[in-house]
């Protein structure tokens, strides 16, 4: 199936009624007494984005049981801790849009937004155990640990440029995989107490989210879906699959040359795009497609273990989303 990024309203249809009531449970959980972080946290809730791991929450209590304050309270929890590490995220990497708006660092500078995603993370905190809920307290903050060691994996070894396809694997599912598994085990362990459902819950979120970041990795490269290059990993000195991929076949002649570009290079336009025409030339771009959908297969695996309903569907597209998507 196909679906294209403008039909995640049509995705969502099956729990819409409960993502409103979960958008305002939401605000309610971000308002603060202190006029400078009620305005901030103001500016945050109007710049949402798609909602993709609140859907995920829903659509997963959804495959057992019903939607109670339990799953709302799953929902806010991930959301918070995805919008505080994207406050942080924006101040180590000195990014200064977000979606198409100025980030918080842009706007209030760093320690500001430092200390707005604190309070988002102590607010999550204080939200599940006000509420009592200590398992999807502890799924959410091994995530927060997790993602933490993905985010320092990451560093280390682009120093080195010495990371091979294991270790790039070890870092994804770490930094990006492990919130759509917490979103996903924390939906369902909102509906139910069965270790088993909710550990298959979180394996089928750790697919989707490799997935997700193989296509992040691909929007660097560009194709006829995706537009122009970015080359943005490649400026960071990120390793990314496609480039993972052709240093592990190709000359040691041509792994000098693309490693190079990317020690000394990287802000080089003609370097990078002889880095991405090889790249492509090599077949690093249809293999890191090739494990994209293998991964996404693995998910769509899980989900026909279910009695097919209108919330495995809505699963289904939700995982074809996460690859389709034009950004």
């Amino acid at each position: 199936m196909q679906v294209l990024a403008s039909e995640i309203d049509d995705i969502k249809k099956p729990v819409e009624d409960e993502l409103r009531e979960f958008e305002k449970k939401f605000r309610e959980a971000m308002k603060s007494n202190i006029p400078l972080l009620d305005r901030v946290m103001y500016y945050i809730v109007q710049r949402k984005g798609k909602q993709v791991r609140p859907i995920f929450v829903l659509l997963s209590a959804k495959l057992h049981g019903e939607i109670t304050d339990r799953t709302y309270t799953a929902a806010s929890l991930i959301e918070l801790l995805h919008t505080a590490t994207l406050v942080h995220d924006d101040v180590v990497d000195d990014a200064y849009e977000r979606r198409g708006f100025f980030s918080i660092n842009a706007l209030w500078k760093n320690k500001i937004a430092v200390l707005v995603g604190d309070y988002l993370l102590a607010k999550g905190l204080l939200l599940s155990l006000d509420r009592n809920e200590h398992r999807i307290l502890q799924i959410t903050s091994n995530a927060v640990k997790e993602m933490s060691e993905g985010e320092l994996l990451q560093i280390e070894k682009a120093r080195r440029l010495d990371i091979d396809e294991s270790v790039y694997f070890d870092i994804i599912k770490k930094k990006t995989a492990t919130l759509i598994a917490a979103a996903c085990s924390a939906g369902a362990a909102s509906a139910t107490a069965d270790d088993t459902a909710i550990e298959k819950m979180r394996l089928f979120g750790e697919y989707v989210g490799i997935a997700f970041q193989i296509k992040d990795d691909l929007f660097d490269y560009g194709d006829d879906d995706i537009g122009k290059p970015r080359g943005i990993d490649i400026k960071e000195r990120k390793m990314t699959l496609p480039l993972i991929y052709t240093l592990q076949n190709c000359t040691k002649a041509d792994k000098r040359t693309l490693i190079n570009i990317v020690k000394n290079h990287n802000t080089d336009r003609k370097r990078v795009q002889q880095l991405i025409e090889k790249v492509r030339e090599l077949g690093g771009f249809t293999y890191a497609r090739q494990q994209m959908h293998f991964y996404q297969e693995k998910a769509f695996d899980i989900l026909k273990s279910f009695q097919q309903t209108v919330y495995t569907t809505a699963l289904e597209e939700l995982v074809q989303f996460t690859t389709d998507r034009k950004k």
